[in-house]
């Protein structure tokens, strides 16, 4: 075949034709922007402009040039506007280019390119490449195949490369293409035309044409065997000369872009890391049981095994540290998930009898967080000071020092100041609030009296990751795909922001505003990103989290991607999530507000308290609720007090005051109803720049509005839908295109996003463009007018799922409200029967096969959602199944499963019955080894019969 690797050979020129079609909408064009001056030189304003011309129903944009021979270079395809701004680009790697050895001058090569889509960009990731088809990691480059054309390179003849990317086939297969000329095997795939492997997931090959064989009609195919030929889907390809032209070419380069076959569509169990219990763990789940949960998902069918956030969360050393997503440091892993009996080979015998008991004490319905944590960590105290001069001073812990120093030095001296000074909040920690690394050095010397302290955290991260990446390990080989949760935030009293304060808005708080999960909205309590720093170094802390997770992950989960385009970002003495605005956002100016003859600004901004909304809310209390709270500024107009002018205040306030024995047994609802006044307001006044304004969300919910004169009222409504749908979508679009690449392109894992909520137009294409998978849950579907999503209508570049971690399982959303039963019962089942009260085997079963019959490329499904299929595990109550609630900041994350690993794995009948409803899909499924032993009994014994077969003839 034609060997593109460079040649040196005197200054000659010849022509580079450029081909590729695409449609384009009116104002758009393509350009080319590569590595030489001659495209650019990586400048795309520079790049060599293309020109459209209509092939049949095709639109072919083309461009050519002349360079020397020996020209190599790296480029892509840009769609830009008129002005050369870049509108949309080529997904994956840049593509290398070098010109065939051998070419004369004045020769001309012409490259026919497919613009290379996300979508298919996706299976080069680490989870398909390297896990799933990890066959491919065998394929070695081969050595150039001869063509099947003997004669030589004549005038009349033209050579035709022939290249294809397959990402998702076995090792062990072969690519062919064959087609309507003999050199193709004029369609007889045991002739066609063998490719080779050149690295990347590529198959190459050439054939010598004669021109009037043109055009060619042809097709690519893979085979493991001649007879067992797969045919790819779809038209024939067909490759066609403009025989009128001057400028015939001598080389035909055929990049055509992927195999095209059946999409491939994979299944997977979602559980969070704390919920899975095993026989050998220590009240709570550990890296290690991961293995026993690739086995299983491997038997019932699954590719994938979805975990919530592993980050160390030792913000309060209480239970409040049991929220996932509230990260003391974004890089270490969570001692809560650490196997004490695999910390060494020689424990004490009364070492592992302490252990003992405490696997019998921690052995609870929920996660003990508290007493589990204690525990642990005193065991593996104990087994450090026992072995830490071994340890410490081996060569793979002084490794893992090494390659870990940036952030496992940082955090190793948070943890000890955390506990010497009782607080993570450093602010609090004197000379220590301002971090430095000569401060850091110098707590963690050798020659200090706590270095053993430092150590231990050392220690502690080192075996978690030893366990991590023997479970990731396991899971590789067995062809299951790890994948990991990227939370959205870290907490404000966390090593990354004593580290790095410049990354982070420190005065405000990061949430949501209200959906579905809270009409109230969210207030996570994380300080929101300062992205103009983290910019100037090209994001280096995002590019180092990814690349840390990459370690463990070949997949992970974007948590609430829509603060990657936008963040609701409130103040940061606001309690909950109602009154904030979007960042980045255009605000409403003073002057465009009074154009419209909106000006009583502090009437709108401020809160709105008249005497008779405060009769409403507290009846023939609110006058000691007023002198409490309130001052009356005018006759029956009322502000708050400046020690409770904020939500926190007022919640602060409450819980001290001595008139609260007055309302006791109500204080929830007073408290609500304060904070409903606080809230009463129509535009939030920026802090930060004065004469700019937000409108409040819901604002036409509140008494404020609802008192205005209509002018003002139409004039406020119409300003709202156009902040909050309308004026910042180019601006939000503009701000993913900037962050979300550089996610992406930090590592080889797939990447999916959680785009749940009040979704902004611009998200759905930005991240159809940049081959984000999204999330799709039925109960809240993205269509407004339809009550329940229709997986059957699901677009491929989606992961579906019954329900999530933020939402109440299955069982537990049937049994929550009748008239919703009903209808679902009716409108998506299809019976007029009463539905049964609770979520039978049967429902299940619909509902699951719904998701896995659905087209997305992934159905994920809740471990609990799963053993609903069977009655032996609906014993426990469905509520209790819940792992977070998003309307409570406090909720206590502690669900376990009610059944071992180990039980699930004898289990034979739930594991066929998932399997069955798996396979009977079409999902592609992992082989268990016990099928594996079975096929290769069957290869065998056919090697036997076909050799006696031989003998005998």
């Amino acid at each position: 075949m034609v060997n593109l690797g460079p040649k040196k050979s005197p200054l000659s020129s010849v022509i580079l034709i450029f081909r590729i079609p695409y449609y384009t909408q009116w104002g758009q064009s393509l350009l080319i922007s590569g590595s030489e001056p001659a495209l650019g030189g990586g400048n795309v304003k520079l790049g060599l402009g293309l020109v459209p011309f209509h092939q049949g129903e095709e639109l072919i944009w083309h461009g050519r040039i002349s360079v020397p021979i020996g020209f190599r270079c790296e480029y892509s395809y840009y769609l830009v506007d008129d002005n050369r701004n870049i509108l949309r680009w080529e997904a994956g790697k840049k593509r290398n280019f070098s010109l065939p050895e051998g070419i004369k001058e004045g020769e001309v090569v012409e490259i026919h390119d497919l613009w290379k889509t996300a979508s298919e960009a996706l299976f080069l990731r680490s989870a398909f490449k390297t896990v799933i088809f990890g066959g491919g990691l065998n394929f070695e480059p081969e050595p150039p195949l001869r063509t099947n054309q003997t004669k030589d390179n004549h005038e009349d003849s033209i050579v035709v490369v022939f290249k294809i990317s397959c990402p998702t086939i076995e090792e062990g297969t072969s690519v062919y293409v064959t087609g309507s000329v003999p050199q193709l095997g004029q369609w007889r795939v045991e002739d066609g035309l063998r490719l080779n492997y050149i690295g990347d997931s590529i198959w190459e090959s050439h054939s010598v044409v004669r021109k009037v064989d043109f055009p060619i009609k042809y097709k690519y195919y893979h085979s493991c065997k001649q007879q067992d030929a797969s045919l790819e889907i779809g038209p024939y390809r067909e490759l066609a000369l403009d025989t009128t032209s001057n400028s015939i070419p001598k080389y035909v380069l055929l990049s055509d872009g992927s195999f095209r076959r059946i999409p491939w569509r994979g299944a997977g169990v979602a559980i969070p890391m704390f919920s899975i219990r095993s026989i050998d763990d220590l009240g709570v789940g550990e890296f290690l049981d991961l293995k026993l949960l690739v086995d299983w998902a491997v038997e019932t069918g699954f590719h994938l095994v979805q975990l919530l956030p592993i980050n160390d969360t030792s913000v309060h050393g209480m239970w409040w540290d049991s929220y996932p997503y509230s990260s003391l440091s974004v890089f270490a892993l969570h001692p809560l998930y650490l196997r004490v009996q695999a910390l060494s080979e020689k424990i004490p015998q009364d070492l592992k009898q302490e252990i003992l008991m405490q696997k019998e004490g921690l052995n609870g319905k929920d996660v003990d967080y508290e007493a589990t944590m204690t525990a642990k960590l005193a065991i593996a105290k104990k087994i450090f000071n026992l072995e830490k001069d071994e340890i410490l001073g081996s060569k793979p812990f002084l490794k893992f020092l090494s390659d870990n120093e940036e952030w496992l030095k940082p955090y190793a001296a948070f943890c000890f100041l955390r506990d010497f000074f009782g607080t993570s909040d450093h602010s609090q920690w004197g000379r220590f609030s301002q971090f430095s690394k000569e401060k850091l050095e110098k707590l963690i010397s050798k020659d200090n009296l706590h270095y053993d302290v430092i150590c231990f955290q050392y220690y502690i991260q080192y075996h978690l990751h030893l366990q991590l990446s023997e479970a990731a390990a396991y899971a590789r080989r067995k062809k299951v795909v790890l994948k990991g949760d990227l939370p959205i935030g870290v907490d404000r009293n966390s090593v990354d922001t004593w580290v790095y304060p410049n990354l982070f808005r420190m005065n405000t708080s990061t949430g949501a505003p209200p959906d579905y999960f809270d009409k109230n909205g969210q207030n996570w309590g994380f300080p929101t990103y300062n992205w103009e720093e983290m910019s100037k170094d090209n994001y280096a802390w995002w590019r180092a989290r990814l690349s840390q997770m990459a370690k463990y992950f070949s997949a992970y989960r974007i948590d609430h991607i829509l603060g990657f385009f936008r963040i609701w970002e409130l103040p940061n003495h606001a309690a909950t999530g109602l009154v904030g605005k979007f960042r980045p956002s255009i605000a409403l100016s003073q002057e465009e507000l009074e154009r419209e003859g909106i000006w009583d600004f502090d009437r709108l901004s401020c809160p709105y308290i008249r005497q008779n909304i405060l009769q409403d809310k507290f009846g023939a209390k609110w006058m000691v609720i007023a002198s409490c709270f309130l001052n009356e500024y005018a006759k029956e107009c009322f502000e708050f007090k400046e020690d409770c002018n904020t939500e926190k205040k007022i919640i602060e306030k409450l819980v001290l005051i001595p008139e609260k024995s007055l309302w006791a047994g109500k204080e929830i609802e007073v408290q609500r109803s304060l904070l409903d006044l606080l809230q009463n307001i129509v535009l939030i006044q920026d802090p930060e720049e004065q004469g700019k304004f937000y409108p409040r969300f819901n604002l036409e919910d509140t008494s404020s509005f609802q008192d205005l004169d209509d002018h003002s009222k139409n004039v406020l409504k119409r300003f709202y839908y156009d902040y909050y749908f309308h004026r910042q979508e180019n601006l939000w679009r503009q701000n993913a295109l900037k962050t979300l690449p550089v996610l992406l392109s930090s590592s080889d894992m797939l990447a999916c996003g959680e785009d749940l909520g009040l979704i902004p137009s611009c998200v759905h294409p930005v991240m159809e463009e940049l081959g984000l998978i999204g999330l799709r849950i039925q109960r809240m579907p993205s269509e407004p007018e339809l009550e329940f999503g229709i997986p059957s209508q699901y677009s491929y570049m989606t992961v579906c799922a019954p329900s999530c971690h933020d939402c109440s399982t299955m069982r537990a959303w049937w049994e929550e409200d009748e008239d919703r039963r009903f209808r679902f019962y009716k409108d998506v089942i299809g019976s007029n029967d009463e539905p049964p009260a609770q979520c039978t085997p049967e429902v299940a079963n619909f509902i699951i096969h719904q998701h896995l019959f659905a087209p997305s490329m992934w159905a994920i499904f809740p471990l609990q959602d799963l053993l609903a299929l069977k009655e032996d595990y609906t014993d426990r109550p469905a509520n209790e199944e819940t792992i977070n609630d998003p309307t409570n900041p406090r909720h206590y994350w502690r669900y376990r499963l009610h059944v071992t690993l180990e039980s699930l794995l004898k289990d034979e009948d739930l594991k066929m019955k998932i399997r069955s409803l798996v396979i009977g899909s079409g999902r592609a499924y992992p082989t268990s080894e016990v099928e594996i032993k079975k096929k290769k009994g069957v290869e065998n014994i056919e090697s036997k019969i076909c050799n006696i077969q031989l003998n005998v003839d």
